[in-house]
């Protein structure tokens, strides 16, 4: 079975941090509109106790992203969402406070709306808000970008989105040619005024140039809410060409936009951090996961209306939860420790790959994030071979080429990449996927061949 995980991985000074975390708000409780028959099944999973951190009134500070709901094998063998368990994590997730879910078109093969909608619309429509996107790309065209955002609420048989976002904009030139020139800006802005988008924004991958041209846009469209990613690592030092998140956030709060989070935890990249970075964790907060350091850092940030997890598993969503329930903000000594492993984090050789998929299919049959996440799981794990003088360097190495050919079949392994870099156009962390594939296949040949240094 190809290999998949979950677990791959002077803007703005430090000493500003503290300004920008400010005094925060008091948590507010939401009512919870769970059936009681949903009420006494979900709550025997874990007594969980607190309230749920809010930021901004109505909308718990932990959001739901969809992308990655629970899969099993049907009776065909094939792997498809298990929409009786989505159906119980977020009967689980509403009880507790979570009331924002984030989806789109394109996620799941098409299906996700479908799939989420089935679980939420098992609730009181009020209940839940509703956050989905205009994934249109390419040659887009006025009636296709009309039909897409109807299908989205004749989905979810309601008659308002929430928070509706263009999906995916690095910058002015994008958003031009994708949505203004064929007139579907002026179509939002009047489904806005109507009242059926409550919450117009975009979410943003690119550069500060691209960003800056898009916040000049603020006064033309008067966007609700900007979507980023923003985590511990990319505060400082985002990857590929992307903008730091502090220079992001620093932007959006003087102009007042509340902000969503994607990538709190960098495709579960900061669930299961190098051994070395770990303990200086679970030094200072022996009880406290992994996880739950990231999800401090962004609901610390007043400006933070939301932060999204695709949270697969009920012990996920059970610990982020305790994370914002009673949430304590981090101090200016937890930041600092937070941003000094942020440092040693980018000195380890890691792929900035959070398995969005978006770089699939290869056309040649190049199983992408599977490599990379095969790779970035053993530098985290230590199980990397560094150097023929490490000890048990032999064993080490056929143990990593069984456990690669094991893992990732051979036709589709790194060394098939013929650098067409059509990927890299789709890649929304700006991988330069081509010679990271390169880089790879150069050290599995130098274990093969035993000439690493």
């Amino acid at each position: 079975m190809e290999y998949l995980s979950t677990t791959t991985l002077d803007i703005m000074k430090r000493r500003e941090f503290l300004k920008y975390m400010g005094l925060g708000t008091a948590a507010v409780a939401l009512d919870s509109c769970t059936p009681e028959s949903v009420k006494k099944e979900s709550t025997s999973n874990k007594e969980l106790r607190g309230k749920m951190l809010q930021n901004y009134p109505g909308v718990g500070i932990l959001g739901y992203g969809c992308m990655r709901w629970p899969q099993k094998r049907n009776e065909q063998g094939r792997n498809v969402v298990d929409q009786e368990e989505v159906n119980r994590l977020v009967d689980f997730a509403l009880e507790h406070g979570v009331n924002y879910y984030d989806t789109a078109p394109s996620y799941i093969g098409g299906e996700c709306e479908r799939i989420t909608s089935e679980a939420l619309n098992r609730h009181p429509r009020e209940s839940w808000l509703l956050a989905t996107k205009l994934s249109a790309f390419g040659n887009t065209t006025y009636d296709g970008c009309v039909t897409m955002y109807r299908r989205s609420m004749e989905i979810f048989k309601t008659d308002y989105i929430d928070y509706y976002l263009l999906h995916s904009v690095p910058n002015e030139n994008d958003l031009n040619n994708r949505f203004a020139r064929i007139g579907i800006m002026d179509f939002l802005l009047k489904e806005r005024e109507l009242g059926h988008i409550r919450n117009l924004g975009f979410s943003f991958h690119g550069n500060k140039e691209g960003f800056d041209e898009l916040m000049v846009l603020h006064d033309k469209y008067r966007w609700d809410f900007v979507q980023i990613q923003m985590n511990y690592i990319d505060w400082e030092n985002a990857g590929g060409r992307n903008a730091p998140a502090n220079y992001l956030y620093a932007e959006l709060d003087k102009r007042e936009i509340p902000i969503i989070i994607m990538e709190p935890l960098r495709g579960g990249a900061l669930a299961d951090i190098p051994a070395q970075v770990a303990d200086q964790l679970k030094e200072r907060e022996p009880e406290r996961s992994i996880a739950s350091w990231a999800f401090r850092f962004v609901g610390s940030f007043p400006r933070v209306k939301c932060a999204l997890s695709g949270m697969t598993y009920m012990e996920h969503l059970q610990d982020i939860l305790e994370t914002f329930m009673d949430f304590q903000k981090l101090d200016e000594e937890e930041n600092k420790l937070l941003l000094d492993i942020a440092d040693q984090m980018v000195n380890y050789p890691l792929v900035n790959c959070t398995t969005c998929n978006y770089c699939m299919p290869c056309p040649y049959g190049i199983n992408i994030p599977g490599i990379f996440a095969f790779y970035n799981d053993n530098v985290i794990a230590g199980t990397y071979v560094r150097s023929k003088e490490q000890k048990n360097y032999n064993r080490a190495r056929r143990k990593y080429l069984l456990a690669y050919n094991e893992a990732i079949s051979t036709v589709r392994q790194a060394d098939h990449c013929i650098s067409c870099r059509r990927c890299e156009r789709e890649c929304p962390q700006n991988i330069r996927i081509a010679d990271e594939l390169r880089r790879i296949d150069r050290y599995i040949e130098s274990l093969k061949r035993e000439t690493l240094e």
